[in-house]
């Protein structure tokens, strides 16, 4: 890489090749304040040519004129300063640009750091979040990165059965290899902020291959299945939700979150973005003959779907706590809450549809965004998938790829193809993520 003559450009390339990300990365000063601030103009040229897809060292060479032994060095000192992602698979290593949001954001908060001015990164990125067109971008449609997590203990015992493993948060880190935990990002960018609540923070929780790729790069610290279910139950104490990565298979992280600092639930208690989470499959119901009002269940909710009403019965107005359908998670924190025992989880009339894996999410997310085209020309190196990659941006833009996809057995089609290309072009790797 030679001198750069205007840094600038770099950032504002590399700001849009993050946004060609399904999760998005709206233009900003306050965003090229943060890039700057973590990548050299001369990181920044070699970052936005970096595919968002993993891609093998070797091809990753090839693409970006850098040698492979160069370029290995340069990557492993990247990955442990959170700037791409880093998996090894088969004894070959693979690399992606992170997106902002389950990635870049929670890498450069997942660990404690002297390199970094920290309380300068936790103002910026604290801005960035708050001028509300990243949190449209990024929760934007129906499919997101996160689902709630119903608490097992709170459903019915005639309900449990209907619980699925991947339904389970303690199914899903008895069957992950490897877990870690890191610091939770979002309450450690509050605490540099001096607004962090009282909540554990080395709580976040990575599972399979997202924990190989952050303890490999020093994000996270390796810990048992038994330390791993103890954060659980000490989360549950502290009234934290569980919120999982949205698929079915190879579940890579839970996160024990706070109403005040987690920014997903901000999204929804902020910006009004109501599905920023996926429910679980239950709802919360109260007992209006056994609630008392006491509103610890209205104090306890993440996401402010409880809510206090006075209730006339004959000549007198007593209180009592009403659950916004609209807004439940499904999280069964309420549950835990009330001395009554005035709630119970319910299965709600339909079931919520979460993807199979990483690769249905990614795809799908990309149809609901319009950035069908981004992803599939995620390939500087094939021509072939560019030109196809621009020929579906056109045909979205005029409607007719979304109108193809309404039509169930085309969508189901197309989606089938698009995710088995995606598999065939990450080879071996692809089967870390199935």
């Amino acid at each position: 890489m030679g001198h750069i003559v205007n840094p600038d450009r770099e950032y504002r390339l590399l700001q849009r090749r993050m946004d060609r990300n399904v999760t998005g990365a709206p233009d900003s000063p306050t965003l090229t304040k943060i890039l700057r601030l973590l990548f050299s103009p001369e990181e920044a040229e070699l970052a936005r040519k970096i595919p968002g897809r993993l891609t093998l060292l070797d091809d990753l060479s090839a693409q970006v004129n850098v040698p492979p032994e160069e370029l290995d060095g340069m990557m492993t000192d990247w990955a442990r300063r959170g700037l791409v992602v880093d998996l090894e698979c088969g004894g070959r290593r693979y690399f992606a640009l992170p997106p902002i949001v389950l990635g870049l954001f929670e890498f450069v908060f997942m660990r404690a750091r002297d390199e970094l001015p920290m309380a300068e990164l936790a103002k910026l990125f604290d801005d960035y979040m708050n001028e509300g067109r990243f949190m449209r971008s990024a929760f934007a449609g129906q499919t997101q990165v996160g689902r709630a997590l119903v608490r097992e203990e709170a459903l019915p015992a005639e309900d449990h059965a209907e619980v699925l493993d991947w339904e389970r948060a303690s199914r899903l880190v008895r069957s992950a290899e490897p877990v870690g935990v890191s610091l939770c990002s979002c309450r450690h960018k509050a605490q540099h902020l001096g607004k962090a609540c009282d909540a554990p923070r080395r709580v976040c929780l990575s599972l399979n291959y997202a924990a190989g790729i952050l303890i490999r790069g020093r994000l996270a610290e390796r810990v048992s299945t038994d330390e791993a279910l103890g954060i659980l139950a000490e989360c549950k104490d502290a009234g934290l939700a569980q919120i999982g990565d949205n698929v079915r298979r190879k579940v890579s992280y839970i996160c024990n979150c706070c109403g005040c600092c987690c920014e997903m639930l901000r999204a929804i208690r902020e910006f009004d973005l109501r599905g920023a989470v996926v429910t679980s499959n239950w709802i919360a119901r109260i007992d209006a003959e056994a609630c008392t009002g006491c509103g610890l269940c209205v104090e306890a909710c993440p996401v402010r779907a409880l809510h206090r009403v006075d209730r006339i019965e004959g000549d007198k107005i007593r209180k009592a706590s009403v659950c916004d359908d609209s807004l439940c998670l499904g999280c069964g924190v309420c549950y835990s809450s009330c001395r009554r025992g005035a709630i119970h989880m319910e299965s709600r009339a339909q079931r919520v549809h979460t993807p199979e894996s990483v690769f249905d999410r990614v795809v799908t997310m990309a149809i609901e965004r319009g950035k069908l085209g981004e992803l599939i020309g995620d390939a500087p190196d094939r021509l072939g998938h560019r030109a196809l990659g621009r020929i579906v941006t056109i045909l979205e833009r005029t409607g007719l790829v979304k109108a193809s996809l309404a039509i169930k057995p085309l969508r189901s089609a197309f989606l089938d193809g698009v995710i088995r290309q995606a598999k065939r072009d990450m080879g071996p790797a692809a089967r870390l993520l199935e």
